[in-house]
């Protein structure tokens, strides 16, 4: 027989703060996901941890939030964000470490936090100095891609990312995120390509000034040099409207999906569910599609 647990109200009401008011001791450093879209992506106990903190610092040079600024960010919780670029984390983390050592620091990623490697070792840090670490997670890009486009979470492969030609030397598709998609195919998974996004550093070196993200139509182009296969474009997720579009490479090229952020996805084998979620959620040519396995 299961018993409940009694709740738990704070002094102003609310419940469940109490709780994460509890798990975030002195000495606490939260890492806080942000969600996919705008200030309103994050989940409820990302505000608590907001809220309580002593400091908030953000980076957005991984990733950032399409739907909303700093400023909006700022004000919709109420609190300064300190935005560091990545020396600031990498080079510099002390004014995030030193205010986790002496009480609340609470870092904010979009997406889920954890997810790129600079985050772990800014996490590992802390944990060197004896500092407790917390994590609130928020969605995923590869969630959200597997949930618009119909395609099974659990059939997807190793993940890569494409980035800007300028960005690794070389023209075109670097090999290694061809090898990945082909080495996904011949498993019949599908694969999730990250899109490069350039924050801080463009073409000829470090630029403060400089901002870019790859769009899908311009990553679908780089791929259809060397592989035109089945794609499905995916842009703005977890925004009020996003947008999925299915077909081969060379077609997503002659498309334009719009403001950042974005995602592709190069299918594998598609089980009936997903060839029909492809053909109806996403507009699929059905001459396109390979037979269901």
């Amino acid at each position: 027989m299961y018993r409940s647990l009694p709740t738990k109200v704070d002094g102003s009401g609310s419940e469940g703060s109490a709780f994460a008011r509890a798990r975030r001791k002195s000495r606490m450093l939260t890492f806080v996901g942000l969600g996919l879209y705008d200030e309103r992506s994050i989940t409820v106990e990302g505000r608590e941890a907001i809220a309580d903190a002593d400091r908030v610092f953000a980076e957005f040079y991984t990733s950032k939030l399409a739907g909303a600024t700093v400023e909006e960010l700022s004000a919709y919780h109420g609190v300064d964000i300190e935005v560091r670029d990545r020396q600031g984390v990498e080079r510099d983390p002390e004014p995030i470490l030193e205010t986790a050592a002496a009480g609340d620091a609470v870092f904010l990623t979009a997406g889920d936090t954890m997810i790129s490697t600079t985050h772990v070792d800014l996490r590992l840090r802390a944990d060197g100095r004896g500092i407790e670490t917390h994590i609130v997670h928020g969605t995923t890009a590869g969630s959200a891609a597997a949930s618009l486009t119909g395609l099974q979470n659990y059939r997807f492969g190793k993940a890569t990312t494409l980035p800007f030609p300028y960005a690794h030397g070389g023209d075109g598709v670097p090999g290694s995120v061809l090898d990945t998609v082909e080495a996904n195919r011949d498993r019949g998974l599908h694969t999730l390509v990250y899109l490069d996004i350039k924050v801080g550093t463009g073409p000829t070196g470090p630029d403060p000034d400089h901002e870019e993200y790859m769009t899908a139509e311009y990553a679908a182009e780089l791929l259809a040099e060397e592989l035109d296969a089945l794609g499905v474009a995916v842009a703005r997720a977890g925004s009020p409207n996003p947008v999925v579009a299915a077909d081969r490479l060379s077609a997503l090229a002659e498309r334009s999906f719009g403001e950042p952020l974005h995602l592709l996805v190069i299918p594998g084998d598609l089980h009936v569910i997903e060839r029909d979620a492809l053909s109806r959620l996403a507009g699929a040519p059905t001459a396109v599609l390979p037979d269901p396995v």
